[in-house]
């Protein structure tokens, strides 16, 4: 369903939405420098500053804020040549702590060493290089060598999956780490600072902007760009981490880059540059997906439950745009209110995870109905494969 929100520039296409969401839509709809309107995707629940799950198109300005401290947010999959039949006899735990020995896990946890990996070095020179091109300053960010390959904590996840057709896919979500976190919170205070200095009234102060023409604009761009292909890498850096513990699991002794298919990589928090109503904008994509014709995407259910690989469709009153996920219904306070350690495992049944009670507020009851998303989602994206997860990684 899409739905008009009164006379604003804002569209819905939630069935499922609580009016604190609407109110804070309301709010980002309503600056001058949106065009054309406003779009909250399926999954759309209260965030900072603005909606999770809005996308934002502005003219000659940009809202630090609403892109977000995790800059880059977003999913990778792999599908491997591997079947369920293939991995049946194999112990879910032993890969489960291979991962966890691979890739750091939780918030403040970084590589010991960048040389584990012979891929990683070349990671590193790249974004080196791209700094250097660009201008982007990282002194102020002097662990992000030790960041890459990282996963952090709250609801990023590694999964291995199932697809219809029982095939074996690989699947984690993250995003550019503390470093991403410092570029935002940087710009985040200039933008409000240059508002306050300007007189500037604001409903709230995390839709603070940068203006076009402005040199703060312009930093913020290119650190912004910086960070998007960080997380990029980050995600990329972790599959091929995720893809040699695989290989060592099952066995395979070749060049497990042979294990591989198909692979797609995705932000769903950043900002681009599009066209959408006859003009040239920015786009905010914060908590979604791009889903122009033909684009494919990743839209993740909650720990529990299926996740999807899709195509999109170009819908233009979506901004050619898609939900990122589930989207929460409970906040993390409200889950652990209502949620126990027991519910959690129930929910869990089947999948191999680390119990413990430090995940209750991850428990897919906390999340809104994924099927009722991707009903929602159905003028926006086709879908390409739906998966199921048999195991499934957590930071705390």
């Amino acid at each position: 369903m899409t739905t008009r929100i009164g006379n604003l520039k804002l569209l819905s296409f939630a069935s499922e939405i609580d009016d604190k969401t609407i109110e804070q839509a309301k709010e980002t709809a309503a600056l001058p420098f949106v065009h054309p309107h406003v779009a909250l995707m399926p999954d759309a629940h209260y965030g900072k500053g603005s909606a999770v799950g809005t996308v934002i198109p502005t003219v000659d300005a940009v809202i630090p804020a609403a892109v977000g401290v995790d800059i880059g947010c977003g999913m990778i999959a792999v599908r491997t040549t591997f079947d369920a039949d293939a991995i049946e006899n194999f112990d879910r735990a032993e890969l489960r702590t291979s991962i966890e020995s691979a890739i750091p896990l939780s918030p403040g946890n970084y590589n010991r060493a960048v040389d584990r990996y012979p891929f990683t070095a070349g990671r590193i020179a790249v974004l080196e290089e791209l700094a250097a091109a660009d201008g982007v300053e990282l002194s102020h960010s002097p662990k992000w060598r030790e960041q890459l390959g990282s996963l952090g904590g709250g609801n990023h996840f590694i999964e291995l999956c199932l697809d219809e057709e029982d095939r074996v896919w690989m699947f984690l979500h993250s995003g550019s780490r503390g470093v991403g976190n410092r570029i935002a919170q940087r710009h985040i205070k200039i933008a409000q600072r240059l508002c306050r200095q300007w007189h500037i009234p604001l409903p709230n102060a995390d839709l603070a902007y940068l203006p076009h023409g402005t040199s703060e604009l312009d930093v913020y761009l290119r650190d912004l760009a910086w960070a998007q292909r960080f997380a990029l890498e980050n995600r990329a850096e972790m599959m091929d981490r995720f893809r040699q513990a695989f290989a060592h699991w099952v066995g395979h002794d070749g060049d497990p880059a042979g294990l591989e298919t198909e692979r797609i990589n995705c932000h769903h928090n950043y900002t681009v540059r599009e066209h959408h109503g006859g003009k040239d904008v920015w786009l905010t994509r914060k908590g979604a997906i791009d889903a122009h014709e033909g684009v494919q995407g990743i839209i993740p259910g909650s720990m529990g439950t299926r996740s999807y690989i899709v195509t999109g469709k170009g819908h233009g009153g979506g901004l050619c745009s898609a939900p990122h996920g589930a989207g929460r219904r409970f906040s993390r306070t409200e889950a652990k209110r209502r949620y126990t350690e027991a519910d959690l495992a129930t929910a869990m049944t089947g999948i191999e995870y680390r119990h413990g009670a430090e995940w209750i507020d991850e428990i897919p009851q906390a999340y809104k109905d994924i099927d009722v998303v991707m009903a929602d989602a159905e003028r926006l994206v086709s879908i390409d494969h739906v998966l199921r997860q048999v195991l499934n990684v957590k930071g705390t």
